[in-house]
């Protein structure tokens, strides 16, 4: 008899996990959802103020989430062997957090039990983004470079 009664993402490395598990990790930031900018010269990842067409930007979840590649086919998947290939994962994703051996934050919907925390932490994209859907035509994405 097991008597671990830690989280599972505590027990479990990222490839033992379960599909509903890994899922579940997704702390709902919208945050691989933004539009990014890799600098030639540095190779540095500069975020953008503009996310994917298919994000709900209120909710910050994907619209699409099961058939995403049909409209979006660059759209990344995550896995627990890609993960550390990513190194613009922002340090508060959770499956970055896990992979560097860190647990989750607070605010991680898993932890609080609050889907809202990760918004009241000011860790998601909610009320910082726009949707590329509603760029003008003559949009370039540098002109919506996130300041740091």
């Amino acid at each position: 008899m097991d008597s671990d009664n830690r989280p599972y993402w505590q027990r479990k490395s990222l490839s033992q996990l379960s599909t509903p598990e890994w899922e579940a990790l997704c702390d709902g930031c919208g945050q691989c959802c933004r539009h990014k900018l890799e600098d030639i010269d540095t190779g540095v990842v500069h975020p953008t103020q503009v996310v994917c067409q298919l994000l709900d930007t209120q909710g910050c979840h994907c619209t699409d989430y099961a058939n995403r590649h049909a409209s979006v086919p660059d759209c990344i998947t995550l896995t627990p062997e890609s993960v550390s290939r990513y190194a613009w994962l922002p340090s508060s994703c959770a499956y970055r957090r896990l992979a560097e051996g860190k647990d989750l934050a607070w605010w991680h919907p898993l932890v609080s039990g609050d889907p809202e925390t990760v918004h009241q932490a000011g860790i998601s994209v909610r009320g910082q983004v726009l949707s590329e859907r509603n760029l003008p035509a003559d949009a370039e994405l540098e002109d919506y470079m996130e300041e740091r």
